[in-house]
This record gives C-alpha cells, sequence and structure tokens, in this order.
C-alpha cells in the first residue's frame, strides 16, 4: 500500500467516526458524560446545602429543583471538539492527548457553570436568569473555543481542522485547478 492511500484511508476512518458518533443523536456523549457531570455536581451541592438525587433531579433544601437535562450535559460541545480534533492530520497519541484535554477541561468547566448556577438559583438573585442565559448562549461558545485554542498551543498543533486534509490528499489543487480552467475557458 502506497502512503498516499494510506493518508487517504487514514482520513476516510476518522470522518467516519465522526458520522457514526453524530448519528445516533450523540447518545455515547450523553452517555458518558451524564454521570460524570451529574454526580460531581450533586456531590459538590451536597457540601453546602441538604441535597437530594433522584435521576437527573437534584433537589436543594426540600425545595429548590435542579434539573441537569441534555443541554446542560452539553453533548453537542463535546461532538464538536471531537470534530476539530478528527478533522486534522496528528499522531494518535498526541490525538488522545488533546481528546483528553479538552473533554476533562470542558467537564471540569461545565461542571463550575452548573455549581455556581446552582447557587444563583437558591440564593433567589434575579441575576440568575440572565446569568443562565449568557452561559448558555455565549459560555459554551466561548469555553469550547477557548479550550481548542488552548488545547492547540499546549500541543503545539499546526494543522488546520479540514483544510490540512484537504493539502494533504491533494484536494486543494485539483480544486484550484478546477476554478482556473473554468475561469480560461
Amino acid at each position: 500500500m502506497e502512503l498516499g492511500s494510506r493518508k487517504f484511508y487514514g482520513i476516510l476512518i476518522r470522518y467516519l467516526i465522526l458520522i457514526f458518533i453524530g448519528i445516533p443523536n450523540l447518545w455515547l456523549f450523553y452517555l458518558i458524560f451524564s454521570p460524570l457531570t451529574i454526580y460531581p455536581v450533586f456531590f459538590f451541592l451536597g457540601l453546602f446545602f441538604d441535597a437530594t438525587l433522584v435521576n437527573s433531579l437534584i433537589i436543594l433544601e426540600k425545595t429548590f429543583p435542579i434539573e441537569i437535562i441534555g443541554a446542560c450535559i452539553a453533548g453537542s460541545a463535546y461532538y464538536l471538539l471531537l470534530i476539530l480534533n478528527l478533522a486534522m492530520p496528528m499522531e494518535i497519541k498526541k490525538r488522545l492527548k488533546m481528546l483528553v484535554f479538552s473533554f476533562s477541561s470542558l467537564l471540569l468547566i461545565n461542571i463550575l457553570r452548573i455549581f455556581l448556577l446552582s447557587f444563583l438559583f437558591v440564593s433567589g438573585t434575579s441575576l440568575f436568569d440572565i446569568t443562565h442565559e449568557l452561559f448558555w448562549y455565549l459560555g459554551s461558545t466561548v469555553f469550547v473555543i477557548g479550550i481548542w485554542f488552548v488545547g492547540v498551543k499546549i500541543f503545539k498543533i499546526q494543522e488546520i481542522p479540514f483544510y490540512s486534509d484537504l493539502r494533504n490528499t491533494g484536494l486543494l489543487k485539483k480544486i484550484k485547478k478546477s476554478k482556473r480552467s473554468k475561469k480560461n475557458k
């Protein structure tokens, strides 16, 4: 097998993994990260409040229900980090280290976010709604982008997602050549 076809098969495998993980509605991320999110949040809230856990519902002080739904788990954010990771060529060891770093960072930030929002909710402050909305619409995007760029810096990534695959397979040259030939006609 020649080097070019090995590169092609490596790219094909990476993109097939992304498709197969994404097709069934990201259930794998929710299966893994739901308990990894819910139990630590429950533990830390239990240090400050009388807390009860019923499935994904944490009841604080027998009065304040906090339901940790799928959106709180942020399965799509984990998937985006996986897409960015698998969308570029990289040694498997470096890829795995960067995935562990990215997923762990997002998990820790997410646990802290839910923990802090729970405190705002219990305190009854009027800041809860706006803070929750800001975290939901702006914070999640900023967290994923921030984690990605920190990971790129730490692991000295030189590649660009998608673009590097196009360049390395020669598809980018073919696209440019095709555009030039159409332009010249």
